[in-house]
């Protein structure tokens, strides 16, 4: 296949710290590459990603992040260079609804972030015309309305990720500074247990500096250690080291893709059981989940749990390879006309059940 990928404009792909779509836009990239197959990527100028860039894009929009007018733009340029593929998958907003796409080029998006009742009138909007992929059951059950196609959970590229001893005698927290993540939680979590506390996280934007300045900050004592923003090779090594990973979000988030990369290191993740969580966490074989209540007294039985089966867990669910064979028979379906935009995913075939 000629296979079109169309990330945001705001982070390179892949991204050198923070960034998730990109992350699972640049395993798609290389995966359907290594396939044979041909794939064009709509991204930044300064992505890395191993595939031909879409020539004529800009470099990463790092302060227009969110706004429509940055997206837009980056829309327009990428559909110009996507003429002659024979399908195109927009990981974008914007994008699915753009007006002059290709004709008689199938557009698959998938959507990335909550179904909030904004965000389900656009895609029930899209689905007029393109192929909705939601990343969790979790997600798409937030608005039945909008007719999902294809329900694909995320997958990672376990190539370069080490299983680490779970011997360095703490927790750790990896997320965004933000309320919904559960950082102060995390922090509450780790005391109750007796346990030294490792936090990495993502602090750019200004709400994200506030909320750390003015909440997260007066919190830290001598029992945390505030790491800032990692790299992936120092993130995968905080959390292989770690005896448990610590996720207790606090909203529906639709998949967390923070969690396989933990489980992938061996470590057990301990967390609350809302959004995707149930989908990715086994409770009891590759972690616990639960109330907040529970959680620091699920710490020292997450400490027992076998890492070789976080591993395997991860390998057998949420490998690259099985994410990457979704995509393609869902693109060769549209391709071949054996399946139709605006499909819902109870009558489609769910590939994670």
């Amino acid at each position: 296949m000629r296979i079109g990928l169309v990330s945001g404009p705001w982070i390179p792909v892949p991204p050198a710290t923070y960034g998730g779509t990109e992350r699972v836009v640049d395993t798609l990239a290389r995966g359907f590459a290594a396939l044979g197959h041909e794939v064009l990527l709509a991204a930044p100028t300064e992505s890395t990603c191993p595939v031909p860039l879409v020539p004529g894009m800009r470099p990463a929009d790092y302060t227009g992040m969110g706004t429509s007018l940055s997206e837009l733009s980056h829309v327009a340029r990428a559909y110009e260079g996507l003429a002659d593929v024979d399908i195109i998958h927009d990981h974008t907003l914007a994008g699915p609804l753009y007006l002059h796409r290709p004709e008689g080029v199938p557009v698959v998006t998938t959507i990335h972030g909550p179904l909030h009742a904004q965000a389900a009138d656009i895609y029930r909007a899209i689905a007029r015309t393109a192929s909705v992929v939601a990343i969790s059951r979790d997600q798409a059950s937030h608005a039945p309305e909008v007719p999902v196609t294809r329900v694909i959970h995320h997958g990672m590229d376990l190539a370069a990720v080490p299983v680490g001893t779970g011997r360095g005698g703490y927790l750790c927290f990896v997320g965004r500074s933000c309320p919904d993540k559960g950082l102060t939680e995390a922090i509450s979590i780790a005391r109750k247990s007796g346990m030294h506390l490792k936090i990495a996280v993502k602090m750019r934007e200004p709400e994200e500096v506030r909320y750390f300045r003015d909440v997260v900050e007066p919190m830290l004592g001598p029992n945390e250690d505030f790491v800032g923003e990692v790299d992936d090779a120092t993130k995968y090594r905080l959390m292989g080291e770690a005896v448990a990973f610590l996720n207790p979000i606090q909203w529906s988030e639709p998949f967390g893709l923070v969690m396989i990369e933990a489980l992938a290191t061996g470590t057990p993740v301990v967390g609350t059981p809302v959004g995707a969580a149930p989908e990715i966490v086994e409770h009891g074989r590759t972690g616990f989940l639960g109330g907040a209540g529970q959680l620091a007294g699920f710490v020292p039985a997450a400490a027992r749990l076998d890492r070789g089966a976080c591993r395997s867990a991860v390998q057998a669910r949420f490998s690259a390879e099985r994410m990457v064979a979704d995509h393609l028979r869902l693109y060769a379906e549209l391709i071949g006309g054996r399946l139709q935009a605006g499909v819902p995913h109870d009558a489609a075939v769910d590939q994670n059940r």
